[in-house]
């Protein structure tokens, strides 16, 4: 640490330090716990006996570490979490619980999306066609909780041809549904293709 900083860090610095990073977005979504740790993390900063007169290099150094652990300490504990959560949320089940749709209800739900540019819910219904035509055919058990990748997985073993397409397929549907992927008209019709691939595929034959 360098003993010629030009600026010490005073109480309302460093609660603006603490402040602007607690603006991040990721941090809104534990906001309950994160209020009482900022309400904790100010009133301490509150009581700490801030320099007016300069201070030394080692005393400088202490200083901004000391506020940078509480910092990060604050984003390990709230936003380590979130973004865990997050990474989970990419893989979570394909078919909801509660839907009984059958395929083809799911196909008719894609084709309304599809015809006035939803793109995003066309796909998403696309590819829960495909998975529950599996299950109709017994390709696949029906098993609650279930990951497009996990449905992409287990399908693959009975239709190795169809294996890569579908592994693509779930791609596609966990970074709509739980990530950040924008669906196109082609994804739309990339999952179509898939779609009558899969349902023309018969366990353990070449198509």
């Amino acid at each position: 640490m360098r003993a010629d900083l030009p600026v010490v860090p005073d109480r309302d610095t460093a609660r603006e330090w603490l402040s602007s990073e607690l603006q991040r977005p990721e941090y809104a979504e534990r906001e309950s716990l994160l209020m009482r740790l900022i309400g904790w993390v100010l009133d301490w900063l509150s009581r700490i006996d801030w320099p007016v007169a300069p201070i030394s290099g080692a005393q400088l150094g202490i200083t901004v570490a000391l506020v940078a652990a509480v910092v990060l300490l604050i984003a390990w504990l709230v936003a380590g979490p979130v973004r865990l959560g997050r990474e989970r949320a990419r893989s979570a089940e394909v078919l909801d619980s509660d839907d009984a749709r059958t395929a083809a209800q799911m196909r008719a739900a894609a084709d309304a999306a599809a015809a006035s540019g939803d793109w995003r819910t066309a796909s998403i219904e696309r590819f829960r066609a495909v998975v529950r035509s599996l299950e109709e055919r017994v390709i696949i058990e029906p098993r609650p909780g279930r990951t497009a990748q996990e449905a992409a997985a287990d399908a693959g073993v009975r239709l190795p041809d169809q294996a890569a397409g579908l592994r693509s397929g779930a791609d596609l549907f966990d970074g709509v549904e739980y990530g950040d992927r924008v669906a196109t008209a082609a994804d739309d019709a990339d999952l179509r293709a898939l779609d009558a691939a899969v349902t023309a595929a018969r366990p353990g034959v070449a198509v």
